[in-house]
């Protein structure tokens, strides 16, 4: 039996792997919430650790928002962060746990980075200024993994995932990321029976999505690969490995599939006074190709079993 704590249970992509990881009967998942353990508590998560036999750590536990949360509370973003991850890491290794696997974010590359992104473009250049301090815990993160891994010979890797939607996602009306915006949006336009349906920007704009499903199998993938075939791909000073599709698109083709998925029959209207952002982002995933891993769900099926889900949990998803 492996005993394997997931920090970040309740959120999108922890459930995920936690839905996974209990397909295995040889799996003990461990799990603790906000109120039965403070991870920005170093006290607290050491004496967790000493408690509980951990053989293995996914460390999926942050404190996350979109753009507007990022410019409001910046210092909540890097210190919340910075605490989890600094406490986590530091009582596996004072615990013996010989394996840990960080979850980053794209966001760690800088904002005018080649595309796709390849790992070895982390710190080259200046990050996107509105989500900066959650992008440097992020890199902090990877960091401290590295840097147990060359002192102590420990084996704590990191994955680097794109846009990422799906099953427990956030769709509250100001604050979610661009997928439940739209699925919530479009619900609602066809239950109004609304004409018209107005998205931000030119459309042109080239994006990347990943279903969480896919994350969380990519995640165990990368966690149990063996140490040799691991380090083919890394190196002691560039562990980590991002995760994607390796496919993208437009945010006007995007639209358009958020409203066959929906079920929407108005009319779709671009507003390009409103800003696009950086004109592409796509994650170079060939390594994680080489180590055999590769997403399976396309756009129109993740967004359709999201909507899905989103329909069977209108009464309590997150207002």
């Amino acid at each position: 039996m492996k005993n394997i704590f997931v920090a970040g249970h309740r959120g999108m992509v922890g459930s995920a792997i936690v839905r996974q990881l209990e397909q295995d009967s040889h799996n003990k998942v461990i799990t603790a919430t906000r109120s039965e353990l403070d991870l920005i508590n170093q006290y607290a998560v050491n004496a967790f650790f000493a408690k509980n036999n951990i053989d293995q750590v996914y460390l999926a536990a942050a404190k996350v928002g979109g753009i507007h949360a990022n410019n409001e509370y910046p210092a909540e973003f890097i210190y919340e962060n910075l605490m989890i991850e600094a406490n986590i890491i530091h009582a596996a290794h004072l615990n013996n746990v010989q394996q840990l696997l960080f979850l980053g974010s794209s966001c760690i590359y800088p904002k005018l980075a080649p595309q796709p992104m390849k790992e070895d473009a982390l710190l080259t250049g200046e990050l996107e200024c509105t989500n900066e301090p959650y992008a440097i815990a992020k890199i902090a993160g990877i960091k401290l993994c590295e840097s147990y891994n060359r002192q102590y010979g420990r084996d704590y890797r990191s994955v680097m995932p794109t846009n990422l939607y799906g099953e427990n996602d956030n769709f509250h009306p100001e604050n979610s990321h661009v997928i439940p915006a739209l699925l919530r949006r479009f619900h609602e336009a066809k239950l109004n029976n609304d004409p018209v349906v107005m998205a931000w920007g030119s459309g042109k704009p080239m994006r990347e999505f990943l279903h969480v499903d896919d994350m969380a199998e990519a995640s165990i993938f990368v966690m149990n690969l063996d140490n040799q075939t691991y380090q083919q791909e890394t190196s002691p000073m560039l562990s980590h490995i991002n995760v994607g599709t390796g496919v993208d698109c437009t945010i006007r083709e995007l639209v358009e599939t958020v409203a066959k998925v929906t079920g929407y029959k108005g009319k779709i209207e671009f507003d390009a006074t409103k800003p696009d952002g950086a004109p592409r982002k796509l994650m170079d995933v060939s390594r994680l190709a080489r180590l055999g891993w590769k997403a399976k769900t396309s756009l129109e099926d993740g967004l359709a079993a999201t909507y899905e889900w989103f329909l069977a949990h209108q009464d309590d998803y997150r207002k």
